[in-house]
């Protein structure tokens, strides 16, 4: 039972990590409509900043995490304005094609500026507790916490407040939302804003028990397209728990299993969910 119950916190350390970065990734595709492929390359950068200013910098780690996402919501602000937005009138192709391009530019300058080889993250909570019998790292239950109190506030935000309400609305109806005078700039400024933050604390979260590299984004955005597919393209519960159905199969896979077989049952799932049900376990919002 130890061991079953470690599985269980691994799981909720992945899925809450997988959900975080799949959230941002389907609130703009609530907006645009097109699969942001740079999204992995906002979690990659997430990671070197707070990397850097923790090392480098020497700030504390919730500084460095802050300073992380400050950063990141920055950086896909400008990519809306200046990549995505000029192509908003294009067709589907030209903004996927320009998001890859973005992936690349960033990749490279990460390289560029920290090198290609791996680097460890420190972290303050790197001690073990004991949990109802269970040992645990203090870091994976920070990551469970924050992750799933950080969905929470979003949560809050996109149904109690205003600007939560016309983010919802323009990935309702576009349209409709700028005939009652919504303004879809600020709206998507906004929404790219908060992706950034979610992809850069997950990162954050994460790099402590993870390595930092150039191309880390990869694995954890193709995964993050498995999960709001499965959970139904633009539903944010669907993110939410596609991340946990992914989490807990890949732990308890990689446990039962195989560790080589980890990375594969994410897309065998997907496979024998939407064999059974292709529009995703969350239909509504689904495009």
């Amino acid at each position: 039972m130890e061991l079953f119950f470690q599985q269980v916190l691994n799981g909720l350390t992945l899925g809450g990590i997988y959900s975080l970065v799949a959230l941002g990734l389907t609130l703009v595709y609530g907006i645009l409509h097109v699969p942001n492929f740079a999204h992995g390359a906002f979690y990659m950068v997430g990671a070197f900043v707070s990397f850097h200013l923790m090392v480098a910098w020497g700030l504390n780690y919730w500084v460095a995490m802050a300073g992380a996402a400050l950063c990141v919501a920055a950086l896909a602000t400008l990519a809306e304005r200046l990549v995505f937005h000029p192509l908003r009138n294009a067709s589907g192709l030209h903004p996927m094609i320009a998001a890859i391009g973005l992936l690349l530019f960033l990749e490279a300058g990460a390289q560029a500026i920290w090198g290609a080889d791996f680097h460890r993250m420190p972290t303050p909570y790197g001690g073990m507790v004991e949990v109802a019998g269970v040992t645990a790292p203090v870091q994976r239950l920070l990551i469970i916490g924050a992750a799933f109190a950080l969905m929470l506030a979003l949560h809050l935000f996109l149904t109690r407040t205003v600007m939560g309400s016309t983010i919802v609305a323009m990935a309702q109806s576009r349209d409709g939302a700028s005939l009652v005078g919504i303004d879809a700039n600020r709206v998507a400024m906004l929404t790219f804003a908060i992706s950034g933050v979610l992809a850069a604390v997950a990162a954050a979260l994460f790099a402590p028990i993870n390595l930092v590299f150039p191309a880390m984004g990869n694995l954890v955005i193709t995964k993050a397209f498995v999960i709001i597919i499965l959970g139904g393209m633009g539903s944010v519960p669907g993110a939410i728990v596609g991340g946990l159905i992914i989490g807990f199969a890949e732990s308890f896979g990689a446990f039962y299993i195989s560790t080589d077989y980890k990375d594969i049952i994410a897309f065998a799932i997907l496979v024998l969910i939407l064999s059974l049900r292709p529009q995703g376990i969350f239909s509504k919002g689904a495009h």
